[in-house]
């Protein structure tokens, strides 16, 4: 009796792992629109701003945990960039609509708020160095463009609240 009982719970595990459910349409749907934005903003980053040569990012670019910290990160590094740089009014206003989107989907798709996520690393440093504006800005632009390829192939991570 145990061992039919153990047989039919690990047959109905295989089953489950082996055919996993489809994903809700919304899902689909605002992943598609968070592609599309962030690729938009990326075409945007690469053609209205220009990276001062020989500068590079170090240590790697913060991780992702779902939308709170996406949202969190982007909305974080767009604090940042300074209006006064040119160019920026454009790229400030797309990252401010893209982490709009995703905060106002989190707040009708998720059922349980999770805590607001900590501040990454990289956006907690930034945030110390808030008087060297230039240098800041430019580097949350850098930083931006990264994270939004990092998100770009790993849009599975939006499917966590």
């Amino acid at each position: 009796m145990d061992y039919t009982l153990v047989l039919l719970f690990s047959l109905v595990h295989v089953l489950n792992v082996g055919t996993a459910a489809p994903l809700p349409v919304e899902v689909v749907k605002m992943k598609s629109k968070v592609k599309w934005m962030a690729e938009q903003l990326v075409v945007r980053l690469d053609k209205d701003f220009k990276v001062p040569a020989g500068l590079t990012l170090s240590p790697p670019t913060d991780d992702l945990d779902g939308l709170s910290s996406v949202v969190t990160v982007l909305g974080g590094y767009n604090s940042l960039i300074s209006d006064t740089l040119d160019g920026v009014t454009q790229i400030k206003y797309d990252i401010s609509s893209l982490t709009g989107y995703l905060n106002q989907w989190r707040q009708g798709h998720c059922s349980e708020q999770r805590p607001k996520p900590a501040v990454p690393g990289q956006l907690q440093a930034l945030q110390s160095r808030k008087q060297f504006i230039h240098t800041v800005s430019v580097e949350a632009i850098m930083r931006v463009k990264e994270f939004l390829n990092l998100l770009l192939k790993n849009l599975e991570h939006l499917q966590t609240c």
